[in-house]
């Protein structure tokens, strides 16, 4: 099998959610409810577990009530991020001729790029 690079993955569930929308969904504990996922897909919008955001979230002092709605915006959110990040990063590694991401694709994506200026030093470690 190739690789895969981001985004490639999405075409392959939507396609996934067509062949299947007889199936029934699993019930998972950490999905979100009805009103965050569209009307007529089956698969779940947001992957990542919405009682870990929401942990994550209200371990912020300042934060004491999160509303569903702001976790899945934010849970979104995130992984939007994280894919913009994993793309900027695998590019990264494609210029330097290589096929695994390393730890310095990250490094020089936040040290070349002004948007991820904030997330200097946070990759270093103790």
């Amino acid at each position: 099998m190739g690789r895969k690079m981001a985004g490639e993955g999405e075409n392959i569930e939507m396609a996934n959610t067509e062949e299947n929308a007889d199936d029934t969904p699993s019930q998972d504990p950490d999905v979100c409810d009805s009103s965050a996922q569209e009307s007529n897909s089956n698969e779940r919008t947001i992957k990542l577990p919405m009682s870990r955001v929401k942990a994550i979230m209200k371990s912020d002092p300042d934060v004491s009530l999160a509303s569903s709605e702001a976790v899945v915006a934010l849970a979104k959110a995130t992984e939007m991020f994280i894919q913009m990040l994993s793309k900027d990063a695998i590019n990264s590694t494609m210029q330097s001729k290589r096929k695994t991401l390393q730890r310095k694709d990250l490094d020089t994506v936040i040290d070349t790029r002004d948007s991820y200026s904030f997330l200097e030093g946070t990759l270093d470690g103790p």
